[in-house]
């Protein structure tokens, strides 16, 4: 045992190393652990590292890393959120992982010469993006609440969705059971078996864990507990241990607690997780790293190229703007831990070989360290390409705008903000307009006749459709930095005197706005848009009260600042 710690230690030694230098390129972590996993894999080739006793002990750390995760996705799959996802979300995702997957499948057989066994799983893998790297990148650039983040989570939740139902038919068929078989158990077995844990979650536990939640170390042990007995039930059922983890973080999702629970969980999951990345990293064949190397950058392509457009393609049907679809397509160009799971699933009962897991985690590691770049700088990526991308927007989205009256405000941006601040300029007897570039906001507000117009704030032929010149206000609860740092350059060319509310998430793009121009800026974190509504509501259109409000504001944001904080998050009690 002694000898199992010291190697262990010196694996998480080598991770913590690697990890720090990828974090220092903006990359995630988790790319260091597999990085980490190819050095060893080296030095275990060179004779100079063994693991010896510790292979099996390790490998079963993995193991848990995966069921963690699992649990860890199915605590944040609540039914209730499931339901919110949008048609267009829905029908997307669906479509999107269709086309991938038999694009893949085509091209694995008759390009990459692998069987058909082989090439389902590697289509299947393909299909799939990655929830754990999206879902971080795109709340550091402060994206959660955009269009494109929305519709980007929306999607992700289909793809876990349908890869849930793969696991279960994979795990199902490890156990020699034909599809006839796993269709009658499935259906009968399975789904009774989920109806009954659905049944307990709604009406025995949520009692339960009101007593449980009393104890903070009692709700962890149960949590853990829960974990484990569920999947051990599954595994008794026929299926899968990772199955039944899933299955019960989704039923723990409906709990009140589930958000507690998910914040004690992360860091034991976190920690398994780290063994599991290494092992598929000391798992690539290194000797055999110039054909694996050749099939990845084929799949690379295929997952950074033709999956955002096949993507873009479908957004393109739903009428949304090229920017949104060129955003929503390139976000999701990687492949998931979901898929490295699902491969792993299909070594361990010999579908396939274990090379092919080693290709596909050298795949996930050039599309994940190429799309978090375009990711990160998607807005500068963007306006570089958008002259040359407009097979991605359908002409009539393009159609001329005929504004044919006078506003006195412009709300760029219907959201939960811009539903209390409309409310105030109706209040005050404003004539107004909302410019939304969701079409089914658009819809919505027609229905309720409230004048809005579809359109892309950061496109630069549409605001000069608008009339900026005769407004007294513009508000803009849109969360992206460049595209209020344009509307505010654009309307003060041509309308010095009105009055611009801007949205920023951290102190020094809020302090950038203002010198740009803008007369308040809404920082949510810190202000709520209640504020903003208030001061719409009581200040109308007092140019002079509007400046107070703004020098007040950078004193407070500088305050802020010089305790060496950047967000307004932190001040929150």
């Amino acid at each position: 045992m002694e000898i199992v710690f010291i190697q262990l230690a010196m694996i998480l030694f080598m991770a913590f190393i690697v990890s720090f230098i990828v974090r220092a390129f903006n990359q995630p972590i988790v790319i260091g652990y597999i990085f980490a996993g190819m050095i060893a894999a080296i030095m275990i080739e060179a004779g100079s590292f063994d693991f010896g006793n510790s292979t099996e002990i390790i490998g079963l750390f993995s193991e848990f890393g995966i069921a963690f995760l699992l649990f860890m996705v199915g605590l944040h799959l609540n039914p209730k959120v499931i339901k919110e996802i949008g048609t267009s979300a829905l029908l997307i995702g669906l479509g999107q992982i269709i086309l991938t997957f038999l694009l893949t499948f085509v091209v694995s057989v008759k390009i990459l010469n692998f069987d058909l066994i082989t090439s389902f799983y590697i289509g299947i893998a393909l299909a799939f993006s990655s929830t754990i790297i999206i879902m971080k990148l795109i709340s550091d650039q402060r994206q959660l609440d955009s269009l494109y983040g929305k519709i980007s989570i929306g999607i992700l939740i289909i793809q876990d969705l349908v890869a849930i139902i793969v696991l279960m038919l994979i795990s199902s068929l490890s156990n020699g059971v034909n599809i006839t078989s796993f269709a009658i158990r499935g259906l009968l077995g399975g789904a009774g078996l989920v109806f009954l844990l659905f049944l307990i979650g709604f009406f025995i536990l949520p009692k339960s864990m009101k007593i449980i939640a009393k104890s903070q170390e009692l709700l962890f042990l149960f949590s853990i507990c829960w974990c484990f007995i569920i999947g051990a039930l599954f595994s008794l059922m026929g299926f899968s241990l990772e199955i039944g983890a899933l299955i019960a973080g989704v039923i723990l999702s409906i709990s009140p607690y589930s958000i507690e629970i998910s914040s004690k969980i992360r860091p034991l999951r976190d920690f398994f997780l780290i063994i599991f990345f290494i092992i598929l990293g000391i798992n690539i064949h290194i000797s055999n790293i110039s054909v694996i190397l050749v099939n990845a950058v084929i799949l690379s392509v295929i997952t950074l190229l033709f999956k955002p457009l096949i993507i873009m393609l479908f957004m393109r049907a739903f009428n949304y703007t090229k920017r949104t679809n060129f955003l929503v397509g390139t976000t999701l160009a990687q492949i998931s831990e979901f898929s490295l799971i699902i491969l792993a699933l299909g070594v361990s009962i010999g579908h396939i070989q274990s090379e092919i897991l080693s290709t596909l985690t050298l795949t996930l590691v050039i599309t994940t360290i190429i799309s978090t770049y375009m990711i990160i700088y998607s807005e500068k990526f963007y306006s570089k390409v958008s002259d040359f991308i407009g097979i991605l927007e359908k002409k009539s989205v393009k159609q001329k705008i005929k504004v044919t009256k006078n506003y006195d405000a412009i709300l760029f941006g219907y959201n939960r903000i811009g539903f209390g601040i409309l409310q105030s300029l109706k209040r005050i007897k404003k004539r107004y307009l909302v410019v939304d570039f969701n079409p089914d906001v658009i819809t919505d507000l027609k229905r309720f006749n409230i004048p809005g117009i579809y359109g892309d704030a950061y496109d630069q032929e549409f605001l000069e459709e608008l009339p900026l010149d005769k407004i007294k206000i513009a508000i803009s609860t849109i969360p992206s930095f460049e595209i209020n740092l344009l509307l505010i350059k654009n309307i003060r060319l041509i309308n010095p005197e009105s009055i611009i509310i801007v949205r920023a998430h951290q102190i020094k793009d809020a302090l950038e706005l203002y010198q740009a121009g803008a007369s308040y800026v809404l920082t949510p974190h810190f202000l709520g848009g209640e504020y903003i509504a208030k001061m719409i509501q009581e200040d109308k259109m007092d140019k002079e009260t509007y400046k107070n409000e703004k020098d007040k504001h950078i004193k407070d944001l500088i305050k802020i600042m010089q305790r060496g904080k950047d967000h307004p998050a932190v001040e929150q009690g």
